[in-house]
């Protein structure tokens, strides 16, 4: 009875507002593999999310007595909006991962800031789609195969999904589902060795461009989602890139993140950087990163990505402009209200930063 009093109480709330930091309570942990689990999250204040299939979430812990923050991506639909899923892979050494499967409980609350990030379907409307994840990839791409699905898009989807082995395959079951109940969605998986529990009958090895085209002859005529870790990325784009395939049509993003790319600037000067709150002034070239000139001054400010990705860095900005290329950490309000993400802010002039 709590759970339908607790839908009742949703309908028509406020949604979620992820500008600053708020608390998710877990309600349900879903094993997907052997060290695979969904966290199913709910805002304990009652409120519905809202977020493009694809995006992220920075979620914040504390971890022996320090804060940590990493991005995990999204893997539920927004057409389901009273609770949003995270899909955490144990990996050896990953210091918030591993938490959250030893310590995420039902009950168990956090912190969260976002949704963030551009990569999404609904960004890019076509008629075809091609989504190419490997490993824990195949989340943002889950999301967005979740919401075809649930509103009957009219779109195409061929979907295929790498992994080390049948054992290894995430979503595998659900994925079955959505290709037998929609006539419009395709999925394929390649398996590199069979696993412990079964010999894999499919397609072998890696993916290349011969195994492609088996899968999907017409991929040149398809818009392109690729997510998964760095290696598997520079080989799915050499790979287009080597036929042909019109690459702005190939949208990619990392589940380990991806570095803002290089700014170039006209300017050959250096500029200084009055952080006001820390009572600190540095030197900060064209080609640095505010960040990165922080942290060679002897300054340590709050970060965690690096990447543009988290939104840890965010301050305000003061007084002078910046060249500023992120990967959705900041939103268009945030960015009207003068904010900036540090570790991918470069001067063109003085600044004065709230830090």
């Amino acid at each position: 009875m709590s759970d339908v009093r607790t839908f009742r109480a949703l309908v028509g709330q406020q949604v979620w507002d992820g500008a600053a930091d708020q608390r998710l309570v877990c309600k349900q942990v879903q094993r997907v593999t052997g060290d695979v689990k969904s966290f199913l999250l709910e805002p304990v204040e009652p409120a519905l999310f809202h977020h493009d299939p694809g995006q992220h979430l920075t979620i914040a812990v504390d971890i022996d007595g320090q804060e940590i923050r990493r991005c995990y991506t999204i893997s539920s639909p927004p057409t389901r909006p009273h609770r949003v899923a995270i899909t955490v892979k144990r990996v050896p050494g990953g210091l918030v991962s591993n938490w959250l499967h030893d310590h995420l409980v039902p009950g168990a609350v956090l912190r969260a800031r976002g949704p963030f990030g551009e990569f999404s379907m609904i960004r890019h409307p076509a008629a075809k789609y091609l989504f190419l994840s490997a490993g824990s990839g195949v989340t943002p791409l889950m999301s967005m195969t979740r919401t075809i699905h649930d509103l009957a898009w009219p779109a195409d989807v061929v979907f295929v999904h790498s992994a080390r082995t049948p054992d290894d395959i995430i979503f595998r079951q659900e994925l079955a589902f959505i290709e037998a109940t929609a006539e419009q969605v395709r999925v394929s998986h390649v398996c590199e060795a069979d696993g412990p529990t079964e010999r894999w009958n499919g397609h072998r090895g890696r993916l290349n461009v011969e195994l492609l085209r088996r899968i999907a002859p017409d991929f040149l005529d398809r818009e392109v989602f690729t997510c998964g870790p760095t290696g598997y990325l520079s080989a799915v784009r050499t790979m287009l890139a080597a036929v042909g395939f019109p690459m702005d049509r190939h949208h990619q993003e990392s589940f380990t993140g991806t570095a803002p790319a290089a700014e170039t600037s006209s300017a050959d000067g250096r500029f200084t950087v009055e952080f006001t709150r820390s009572g600190r002034t540095v030197e900060c070239d064209t080609g640095t990163t505010v960040l990165d000139a922080a942290a060679f001054s002897g300054l340590t400010l709050p970060s965690s990505c690096g990447q543009g990705m988290c939104g840890t860095c965010r301050a305000t900005l003061v007084k002078g402009s910046v060249e500023m290329r992120h990967n959705g950490g900041i939103s268009p309000r945030d960015r009207a209200a003068d904010k900036i993400l540090l570790c991918c802010a470069k001067p063109m002039e003085d600044l004065v930063i709230d830090a």
